[in-house]
């Protein structure tokens, strides 16, 4: 197929312009909207949230990337034979969209429509053009939800760095202060660094900032990467800076004064900060080259003419690749519409209320603990057992047990991240399999860890219960729900954890005995409220 040499030259008026090759670009769009129905759904859920909000510019800003580049490649004269590797591309995003679906997994069909996305360009324009268009369309991730898993992991890692620099910073101004996980101590008031204060909300708008900056960037190469790798470091230092303050006017004013700071610095003030900083290291970097360079001469910020680039889409041509990309999505469509409703699948089991206070030798020694409000939200479980076993002759053990209906969406929050937020440090932790331990041929991987705060040590087992399986990784976790949901639809889980004060005059042996004595009695009620 072909494409006019001079896109000036095709006639104008809305007729013309709807042209053959457009409506069949059109049905793409129309039957992939249709495919990536969860997708879009998923998206729209994440961007009413902050640390997604700036969500919805993000195509947009993709887009106006396009016309730019598009300007540096006029329209192939000829044929154009190199098509086809888009059709490879389409594939894998229906695939990765359909392991989405069948999963119940909706982001994974978001993740799938970035593929569907270069695929269509590179059917539009060849690869040849096509493959020079990535940056825009590599963009297109900063619009997406995290994993959960890497979510919850990067929120905490974030809370606990940022309140060791808040806490350095208030040390600095010779403010008296004392830090415990996340929560900051000043003796007459403690402040909790919640998971709001992690930065993901400032984060993620800076460092889809800082890739257009660079892309628009001309100077050396090892300028772009600079700005790039920079751009988290600079939000964890201004939000640590935010910390640092609202402890200092907590400490002098109280706390009533906390709320209209947090408001006005949460927002545009921390990410225009974080621009500003950006700016003024690009500019220290070319006032260091050996031909100092002002920034203006170096961001490429020209929009003249995209309009007249946009008018370029009517001289997409109707080849089969492109037909061939809405028949395999059509298909896809129809393949789903056609497949039994797998959503009601019901799990019988019984709820944690029922679970028997006695279990061999070990006895409840308190009722069921409830958890406190914020905790209870953020855990997001359908049901879950908080209680202490007690013997004659040891220390209690702590039994706690969260079962999920459906984990496509939140999961299962690991202890390996709540924990340090709780002030508790990891002085030791490992993966191990006990199957020989507890008598049975399959693998049951749990995770042991030591944990401390001050001179209070204390010794935990912890799993993930996946359907009959025993799973000590959070990721292998996330794979087994994948797996599960493709195959039978499920999606429900839980977890298991076991602890235990370390006292003094005992070994870490002896704690490990009393845990491992009270895992091997579970075994046989686990399965009745985590069904297999």
């Amino acid at each position: 197929m072909f494409l006019a040499s001079d896109p000036k030259s095709a006639p104008d008026g809305f007729r013309q312009f709807l042209t053959l090759g457009l409506m069949w670009l059109a049905v793409n769009f129309l039957v992939a909207g249709l495919f990536f129905t969860d997708g879009f759904t998923a998206l729209l859920q994440a961007w009413q949230l902050p640390e997604y909000s700036h969500g919805p510019l993000i195509p947009i800003l993709s887009g106006l990337l396009f016309l730019r580049q598009l300007k540096e490649y006029p329209p192939r004269a000829g044929q154009i034979d190199d098509r086809w590797v888009g059709v490879v591309v389409i594939i894998m995003a229906v695939a990765v969209g359909s392991l989405g679906k069948l999963s119940k997994i909706p982001e994974i069909v978001a993740y799938a429509m970035i593929l569907w996305v270069g695929g269509i360009l590179l059917i539009s324009f060849g690869w040849k053009t096509g493959k020079h268009f990535w940056p825009p369309v590599l963009h297109l991730v900063y619009m997406l939800p995290l994993p959960d898993t890497f979510y919850y992991k990067m929120s905490t890692t974030l809370q606990l760095v940022s309140s060791e620099l808040g806490v350095w910073i208030l040390r600095l101004l010779a403010v008296p202060v004392f830090l415990e996980g996340n929560i900051i101590d000043f003796g007459v008031l403690k402040l909790h660094v919640a998971e709001a204060c992690s930065g993901l909300r400032y984060l993620f708008p800076i460092l889809s900032f800082s890739y257009i900056f660079a892309v628009l960037y001309r100077g050396p190469m090892w300028h772009k990467a600079v700005l790039l790798v920079s751009a988290a470091p600079i939000t964890i230092l201004m939000n640590s800076l935010r910390i640092a303050v609202a402890g200092v006017l907590a400490q002098r004013y109280g706390t009533d004064w906390l709320e209209g700071f947090t408001h006005f610095f949460e927002g545009w003030v921390i990410f225009i900060a974080c621009i500003l900083m950006l700016l003024l290291l690009s500019w220290i970097m070319l006032r260091l080259q050996h031909n100092p360079m002002r920034l203006t001469e170096v961001l490429d910020l020209e929009t003249e003419g995209l309009g007249i680039q946009a008018m370029r889409l009517r001289l997409i041509q109707p080849s089969r690749a492109l037909i061939t990309s809405a028949a395999i999505i059509g298909a896809s469509v129809l393949t789903f519409h056609l497949l039994p409703d797998r959503n009601q699948i019901g799990v019988d089991r019984s709820n944690f209320t029922s679970f028997p206070r006695d279990i061999g030798n070990w006895r409840q020694l308190n009722p069921h603990k409830r958890l406190d409000q914020v905790t209870e939200k953020t855990l997001a479980a359908d049901d879950y057992h908080n209680v202490l076993l007690e013997r004659p002759d040891q220390p209690t053990v702590g039994l706690f047990m969260a079962w999920y209906q459906d984990q496509s969406s939140g999961g299962v929050h690991s202890p390996e991240i709540c924990l340090p937020g709780a002030g508790w440090e990891i002085a030791w932790l490992e993966r191990t399999n006990i199957a020989s331990s507890v008598g049975t041929s399959e693998d049951f991987n749990i995770n042991r860890a030591i944990v401390q705060k001050g001179e209070i040590r204390m010794m935990v087992f912890y799993w993930f219960e996946q359907k009959g399986r025993r799973v000590a990784w959070d990721f292998a976790a996330k794979m087994w729900l994948i797996a599960d949901g493709v195959r039978t639809g499920r999606t429900d889980g839980g977890l298991v954890r076991l602890t235990t004060i370390i006292k003094k005059a005992e070994t870490d042996a002896n704690a490990e005995v009393r845990l491992m004595d009270v895992l091997k009695l579970l075994q046989n009620e686990v399965p009745k409220f985590m069904p297999e």
